[in-house]
């Protein structure tokens, strides 16, 4: 118990040290703020997209809320050739833009307007629900152009070269924060999201007045 104890006084030091702008270059246990600031009720309807680009592969999905924490999901799996990977972000983008294309018009929603979120599952630092800044690449990836960039624009800025779909990022996030809210439409309990791959990842809800990060405006 003496040990259970310790460890949790030690992780949550850490944690308030990673809320904390003045100790957060330092501290063992990184926090981000993700900006989102509403977990889901359970009643929300209408069709949105989600785009889930973390590895060689990439997913895209139609998700259909129903209401009453019903919702149904299709969704494809493309590949990210490996000439992309290490290409231009430019190319990257335009390839995703052009597997989303390829997906609403499967679906037959061209002329429908569809949300998207996009989880983007490498290092990033975020200004904002959808604005997020690449810091630095990992999985292999190296496309020139997007470190230190908005991933939220370039991926924008790719669907409207294209101009053939009616798809707005809206919003940018970690597959941690992803699988909180996907299971919090189903649980309204679930406070926390875990993922454990080839990394290990968490996010929590937390109140704002402890989150020092974040900027004040969005604290209001």
């Amino acid at each position: 118990d003496y040990q259970v104890q310790e460890v949790y006084s030690r992780f949550c030091l850490e944690v308030a040290r990673g809320l904390k702008r003045s100790t957060h270059p330092q501290a063992n246990v990184k926090c981000f703020p993700t900006y989102v600031q509403d977990l889901p009720t359970g009643d929300e309807m209408g069709k949105y997209l989600a785009l889930d680009l973390g590895g060689t592969n990439f997913r895209v999905l139609l998700v259909s809320l129903k209401g009453h924490h019903d919702a149904t999901v299709d969704s494809q799996i493309y590949a990210v050739p490996k000439d992309l990977m290490v290409g231009s972000g430019v190319q990257l983008f335009d390839h995703i833009a052009g597997c989303l294309a390829k997906f609403v018009e499967k679906h037959d929603m061209k002329t429908a307007y569809l949300p998207l979120g996009f989880t983007f599952s490498f290092p990033c630092v975020q200004l904002g629900l959808k604005e997020g800044l690449l810091v630095r690449w990992t999985k292999g990836f190296d496309c020139a152009g997007v470190e230190g960039e908005d991933v939220g624009r370039m991926l924008h800025e790719a669907i409207q070269r294209r101009g053939d779909a009616d798809i707005a990022v809206v919003a940018i996030l970690n597959d941690t924060t992803g699988t909180l809210m996907s299971c919090a439409h189903r649980n309204a309990d679930c406070r926390v999201g875990v993922i454990v791959g080839t990394g290990c990842n968490a996010c929590y809800v937390e109140d704002v007045e402890n989150v020092d990060l974040l900027r004040a405006d969005f604290k209001k």
